[in-house]
């Protein structure tokens, strides 16, 4: 096993997480292949550097947090990443419902303020809303919860 490499490798996965399949397309860019990729990710592992784990929960907890996804579209993109399930699991425990739910009301509130100047009919305020809030990635019934409890208390 090429040590210079493994070096490379290693600060690739210590600059941020990654998955082992964005490892394995590092190192095919690096030219390295099959068996020897194979031997690489195992020592990247067996080192610590590399931990699909790790990486949902990173992940799950940043797209929360930053970008407010709801938990649909992060199972999503972590199954599109190609985790197990256990590790897609991992990473959605670390999102809290009471802050889930919280950061669904204030995602909405904040878009109902943009939208209240341009739209004055209920009935498109609340489709509008829903729509925001199910590109998100939140799921349908919660959404519809909170709008109705939301224009609930503006009547």
């Amino acid at each position: 096993m090429d040590r210079l490499i493994l070096q490379k490798a290693a600060s690739y996965c210590a600059y941020q997480e990654r998955t082992q399949d964005e490892v394995r397309q590092r190192l095919k860019k690096w030219n390295v292949w099959g068996e020897e990729a194979d031997e690489l990710i195992a020592e990247l592992i067996s080192l610590n550097y590399l931990s699909e784990e790790r990486f949902a929960k990173t992940y799950a907890g940043g797209k929360h947090r930053i970008k407010h996804w709801g938990k649909m579209k992060i199972r999503q993109e972590l199954h599109r990443r190609g985790l197990s399930e256990y590790s897609i699991e991992k990473g959605m425990a670390e999102i809290e419902s009471g802050t889930y739910l919280l950061g669904l009301q204030e995602l909405l509130v904040k878009k109902r303020d943009s939208l209240t100047d341009k739209e004055t009919d209920p009935f498109r305020l609340k489709q509008k809303l829903a729509r925001f809030a199910l590109g998100k990635g939140y799921e349908a019934e919660l959404v519809w919860k909170v709008i109705d409890e939301m224009t609930g208390r503006a009547k």
